[in-house]
């Protein structure tokens, strides 16, 4: 689906408006106030123009009295009637994007790491959000309203016909300068719009980034370079807006000369027939009213056909989102009770450009790997950045599928699980430990209900991680901050280490988990890593191998291939790979 930017897409629109189905009430019901304002928009020119034909005698004042009160009615109805309308249009489109935002955030966490490596985190936050808005002016400002005001519209000069097709035709007589003026001006705003859109999105990806980089733009000293570029960015946003302000500065004076000059012929043309008796003073009046009624929704009607011009472009992404096939395919249906933790590495063959299996040239990262870990057993793999260590995680986790070979756990091919139970099964502690912005309780137990304080309170006594939490302000209920700032990287290791401990998982897997920490938290961490790792299976991927020298079993791999393989004292017996590997290290730690 490509964006056209059609203001009416048929299709486009029948998706739109099958999420008002749950809300048929508030849609039909705005339908009908829409109705409503279009039949009662004539009736005040019509009872003034009765008024002056007709009442202006003392022998009518009682009469005159009570069709002013009746305008008045007809006034305030119309004003409870507009209020009402508006308030049904605004939750109309409420509902409808927040039924839209849940179906999209749930379409999100459930795609493959694919669509995530490949499209920056502001698109996705620009399509739940700011599409999201534009969305809902297609109901509160764009559609309803635009059929309200040609419905109106249409009534007024039905009825201006109907009273005097000749007075009406003069009134009419600059609508086709007010067409050529409305076509010029929707084109022209069209293009600044979508100039807006893109500097908005420049401004806000150069200030997330910037704030994000905020330590090395200061590190560096780097503050005045940068705020040199967010000025130039922030000058290409404000001249996008003031072009299009620009515009409209000229579009509406144009549409109020016009009406003046439309009011102008009436008073003209209709002053001569007045006098010659073929119109009356009254029906001058009344068509001078219809004027004004006529050019407002003309005048804005550009404006809500663009409103829905974008809502139509921003429906459009969205709805080409929800249609991506990024999501892990889940027809596995097998669960059970508990897995026994054997896992088996049968010919895989892996490529990160090769998730949709149609590249013929794929960078391969695993090259036909092939490896057994027995249940219970703690092993480790081994190998330079770059040789294939992380990706194993990602694909015993099906965050990305092989392209060949078969991977079984207790024997059956993951495929075969419920997608859901396997990762509830396996546990993993990554080297960038990430924190969300709340409590350190909340962020062991990840809102699961069923971990109770008195569970957290145990897994952090197992862990060793006591001591530090227990000097925090609040302990448990510390504020960790965005990303777990305040605390130092070694503290997030362990509370990675107690959210594994709570889940409780039958597989284990620890990326990096004890590098870039000090020899203190680096013994603490090695406790922890020997109290997770009891009595299940387990997989360590470390740089540092003094910290698997206890492995039942280590994998050397190179280049997406096992080279070596045996215990840390059987491979050191040999001239090995990994006996070059640990001697380097040694001297290095030691020097």
């Amino acid at each position: 689906m490509s964006v056209s930017g059609k203001a009416f897409d048929k299709n486009l629109l029948v998706r739109i408006l099958n999420f008002v189905k749950p809300y048929r009430k508030l849609f039909y019901s705005s339908i009908l106030l829409t109705i409503l304002l279009a039949v009662l928009s004539p009736l005040r020119p019509l009872i003034t123009q009765y008024l002056l034909d007709n009442c202006l005698n003392y022998d009518k004042r009682i009469v005159l009295f009570n069709l002013t009160m009746l305008m008045i009615a007809i006034l305030i109805l119309q004003s409870v009637i507009q209020f009402i309308h508006s308030w049904c249009t605004n939750l109309l489109g409420q509902h409808v994007i927040k039924d839209l935002r849940i179906l999209l955030f749930q379409k999100l966490i459930h795609f493959r790491l694919t669509y995530f490596d490949k499209t920056p985190v502001g698109t996705a936050i620009t399509r739940s959000v700011s599409d999201m808005e534009t969305i809902a002016d297609i109901f509160s400002e764009g559609l309803i309203v635009i059929i309200g005001d040609l419905l109106q519209l249409i009534v007024i000069i039905g009825v201006m016909f109907y009273t005097d097709w000749k007075v009406t035709l003069v009134c009419l007589s600059t609508i086709p300068v007010l067409a050529f003026a409305t076509t010029v001006f929707k084109n022209k705003i069209k293009a600044t719009f979508g100039d807006v859109r893109n500097q908005v999105a420049a401004l806000n990806t150069f200030v997330q980034e910037h704030l994000t980089g905020m330590r090395i733009v200061q590190m560096f000293n780097r503050e005045e370079t940068e705020l040199e570029k967010f000025k130039i960015i922030n000058r290409l946003h404000r001249d996008a807006n003031i072009k299009s302000v620009w515009y409209y500065s000229i579009f509406f004076p144009v549409v109020e000369i016009l009406s003046a000059v439309s009011i102008a012929l009436l008073v003209w043309w209709g002053s001569g027939e007045v006098i010659s008796e073929k119109i009356t003073f009254g029906m001058l009046v009344s068509f001078i009213m219809y004027i004004n009624m006529l050019f407002r929704p003309i005048r804005e009607l550009a404006d809500k056909f663009n409103t829905l011009q974008m809502g139509m472009v921003s429906a459009e992404r969205i709805f080409k989102l929800l249609d991506e096939k990024e999501s892990t395919k889940n027809e596995g249906t097998i669960t059970k009770q508990k897995i026994e933790g054997s896992i088996e590495f049968k010919d895989v063959w892996f490529a990160y450009n090769n998730q949709n299996h149609n590249n013929e040239n794929p960078d391969w990262i695993l090259k036909g790997l092939s490896f057994k870990v027995n249940a219970g057993e703690c092993v480790a793999l081994v190998g330079a950045t770059g040789a294939g260590k992380s990706t194993i995680i990602n694909i015993i986790n099906r965050f990305y599928e092989i392209s060949k070979g078969e991977i079984l756990i207790d024997g059956i091919n993951i495929n075969d699980y419920e997608l859901e139970f396997l990762r509830s099964k396996v546990a993993v502690v990554l080297q960038d430990v990430f924190l969300f912005s709340d409590t350190i309780a909340n962020n062991i137990t990840l809102f699961n209900p069923s971990i109770t304080e008195a569970h957290i309170k145990h897994a952090v006594k197992a862990v060793g991680s006591d001591s530090f939490i227990d000097e925090l302000p609040g302990h448990l209920n510390y504020q960790v901050m965005e990303r777990g700032q305040a605390l130092s990287m070694g503290q997030r290791q362990l509370i990675a280490f107690i959210r594994a401990y709570v889940y409780n998982p039958d597989l284990l897997i620890l990326d990096e988990a004890t590098s870039s920490v000090d020899s203190t938290t680096e013994e603490l961490i090695s406790n922890a890593t020997n109290v997770i790792t009891k009595n299940r299976t387990s997989i360590i991927i470390a740089h540092r191998l003094s910290t698997i020298q206890d492995a039942d079993k280590i994998f050397v791999i190179e280049q997406g291939r096992i080279i070596e393989s045996g215990s840390h004292a059987e491979l050191l017996a040999n001239n090995s790979h990994y006996k070059t590997l640990f001697e380097i290290q040694f001297m290095q730690e030691n020097q």
